[in-house]
């Protein structure tokens, strides 16, 4: 899952990035509004996450410029603004949650999952698909009730698919979802992967989708 953190405060995005990776989420951070808004107009993001008090364009101006373009990407205010109307302010302009700062990391990713689960339509954290139990809190999978350990890159595309059920994802897309900005993109990655996936997790799991990508079918 690729997020955008949008953050001017060295210390505090730094903290932030380190705890969303080790959660398992690919980390994008942007540390101004002008970056911010490139980022989102030329990526797909599955969360946001974005302070207010921001250098060049204001966060509440990007959430509000977000919105008006009719993107629904869940969006999480991160805020040392904690009056009432600066809470109604930015859940009225577009925000899905808010919590303002200080704040514990493990709720900040606790309320990223949520997000998610909603984005996804779901209600539970644990993913179940065929006889696949997913759990993205404890980053587990297992197949039958045998858990099956996988790399970084595998659970990412994984998770990619399984978000995304019944639509493809195409090669590119599921880079999105591995790679940040200063990551290289490996050659023939995504098919390395898949291949170890089926190897893993079963060969019908994942189906090739000629000329387009690869695609978990929906349940």
């Amino acid at each position: 899952m690729r997020v955008l953190l949008v953050e001017d405060d060295d210390l505090i995005g730094c903290g932030i990035e380190a705890g969303l990776r080790q959660a398992g989420f690919t980390v994008d951070w942007a540390r101004d509004g002008h970056k911010a808004s490139l980022a989102l107009d030329t990526t797909s993001y599955e969360l946001v996450l974005l302070d207010l008090g921001l250098p060049r364009v204001p966060g509440m101006d990007l959430l509000k410029r977000l919105r008006d373009a009719g993107k629904d990407v869940p969006v999480l205010v991160l805020t040392a603004r904690g009056t009432v109307v600066d809470r109604v302010g930015g859940l009225e302009a577009g925000a899905d949650d808010y919590l303002g700062k200080p704040f514990d990391l493990t709720e900040l990713i606790a309320r990223c999952r949520a997000l998610l689960r909603r984005a996804q339509g779901r209600s539970v954290e644990v993913i179940r698909y065929q006889d696949l139990s997913v759990n993205p809190v404890a980053q587990t999978v297992e197949v039958a009730g045998t858990r099956v350990s996988l790399t970084s890159r595998e659970w990412a595309i994984l998770m990619q698919l399984l978000a995304n059920q019944g639509i493809p994802q195409s090669r590119s897309r599921l880079e999105e979802s591995l790679y940040g900005w200063q990551e290289e993109i490996e050659s023939n990655a995504i098919e390395v992967h898949v291949s170890n996936l089926r190897k893993k997790l079963g060969a019908k799991l994942i189906r090739t989708v000629r000329n387009i990508g690869y695609v978990v079918e929906k349940e």
